[in-house]
């Protein structure tokens, strides 16, 4: 026989063996490392460490080309560019491969029975560590049972072109926030100048200066109460500054914060939140100037009241109409230890609804629980920002507090790292259905249930196109 046929058979028993093996993926699966494979993370090169020598150069090139023709993919080259220190052959391809193509020819190129080890040449980056002082301290961020931001910060999706509403009680001049709020600001919608305790009704200023009340000032019975500066402590969880060596981290902090405030002394009231919802997501309310760009990414709207959410309710009628604005509206789930059919907005429909979990993975026990909560998230001792005045506004400072409260706004700033990808934004049921399919488990099975889990940062932008 010729040398010539001799090459020509041998190239198709080797053929025939790639075949076979691909056939039964099995036999080579354990020397293929398809983990460092990422949606999101296109392939150009692998990895290929072989039992003993690798084969020279003529009939490398050749069993890299038999590899590649064995994928059928006629419009790439392969070609071995280098032998790296651990001893590793490095491949590369002409253009970059998708998931499907990656995993297809690092089965083939494995199929030859000297191949010990195939991998993707991953891509590695630097690792973000926030320097915030307080960053330690926060679990719900990269703790056992926290959102897994800090891994979700790696792919460098920070939020970075999009604005969370935060509904509630306004905002304080705090160091960890003035470098994330919008301008303007946002809106003061507060219409009863009592309960706005601000001098006068809706403007343009949405500081927050204070809801402490006096003993039944808001009903009889109800006890006297300092200011909680709740809006400012949301808003911190949400987008606060980060890797400023100072204070918090926040979960989406390179988004902006647009403050709509609806809740002042003694509450806030159905239309006035409907209102700030409408404003919020790009929608008109008379006599208030239009949000223009600072349209909101996510409204996240850590507030409750009694009652269930009908179809045609303002309420339920101003979250839809964001919702098909393009808005995502996340909601709490409320702090009663009681189904969430009986609250709104977190009975509402076209909501993401978030219960409240501890440090150790499990339903904080005041949660609200059911069917209608879509999601869990850190609820309980969260650090954020904060002010030191008992009435009116003082010193800032940094605080520990609980609710479910706490944990929409950890959610509402997982929106904004998804839809900050380079890709076009999510419509929010395909921000819902990522979420929630995405979530991690909890410490043990809940019951009564808080959702499909605790919302995982890194999942979800993975998960997102």
């Amino acid at each position: 026989m010729s040398t010539q046929s001799t090459l020509r058979l041998r190239r198709h028993v080797l053929a025939a063996a790639v075949l076979g093996v691909i056939a039964a993926p099995a036999f080579a699966s354990d020397r293929v490392d398809l983990s460092g494979l990422k949606a999101d993370e296109p392939v150009d090169g692998f990895l290929v460490t072989y039992d003993a020598g690798a084969p020279k150069a003529a009939a490398f090139q050749r069993d890299l080309d038999i590899a590649l023709a064995s994928v059928g993919r006629k419009d790439l080259k392969i070609r071995h560019t280098r032998t790296i220190s651990t001893g590793a052959e490095l491949v590369e391809v002409n253009r970059t491969l998708d998931v499907v193509e990656a995993a297809a020819l690092m089965k083939s190129i494995a199929a030859d029975p000297r191949v010990k080890f195939v991998e993707p040449n991953a891509r590695f980056y630097p690792t973000f560590t926030p320097n915030d002082t307080n960053y330690p301290s926060q679990w719900g961020l990269h703790g056992t049972w926290g959102i897994k931001a800090n891994t979700a910060w790696d792919n460098t999706y920070q939020g970075q072109g999009k604005i969370i509403a935060v509904i509630d009680t306004g905002i304080t001049d705090h160091p960890d926030l003035v470098g994330n709020l919008t301008s303007p600001l946002g809106y003061d919608f507060i219409s009863n100048a009592a309960t706005a305790n601000d001098g006068g009704g809706r403007d343009a200023d949405p500081h927050d200066p204070g809801d402490w009340t006096s003993a039944g000032q808001c009903g009889l019975g109800q006890p006297a109460r300092n200011s909680s500066w709740h809006g400012t402590h949301v808003s911190g969880i949400a987008a606060g500054v980060t890797n400023n060596a100072a204070g918090i981290a926040g979960t989406a902090f390179k988004a902006k914060i647009l403050s709509a405030r609806v809740l002042g002394r003694c509450g806030g009231t159905l239309a006035d939140i409907a209102d700030a919802i409408t404003w919020a997501s790009g929608g008109t309310v008379s006599g208030v100037p239009s949000v223009g760009a600072n349209k909101a990414t996510v409204i996240n709207m850590s507030l409750g009241g009694g009652g269930a959410c009908s179809s045609t309710s303002a309420m339920q009628v101003a979250i839809t109409n964001a919702y098909n604005a393009g808005t995502t509206v996340v909601v709490a789930a409320g702090n009663s230890n009681a189904p969430a059919s009986g609250f709104q907005p977190a009975s509402c429909a076209n909501v993401i609804n978030v219960g409240a979990t501890t440090s150790a993975g499990v339903r904080a026990s005041f949660s609200n629980h059911g069917s209608l909560v879509d999601v869990a998230a850190p609820g309980q001792s969260i650090l954020s920002t904060l002010n030191a005045g008992t009435t009116t506004p003082g010193a800032f400072n940094y605080v520990n507090y609980n609710g479910t409260s706490m944990a929409a706004p950890f959610v509402a700033g997982i929106v904004a790292l998804m839809q900050s990808k380079p890709s076009p934004d999510l419509s929010p049921a395909q921000v819902e259905q990522i979420i929630k399919s995405t979530a991690s488990p909890f410490a043990t099975p809940q019951s009564p249930t808080i959702g499909t889990g605790i919302a995982n940062a890194d999942a979800a932008t993975d998960a997102t196109p």
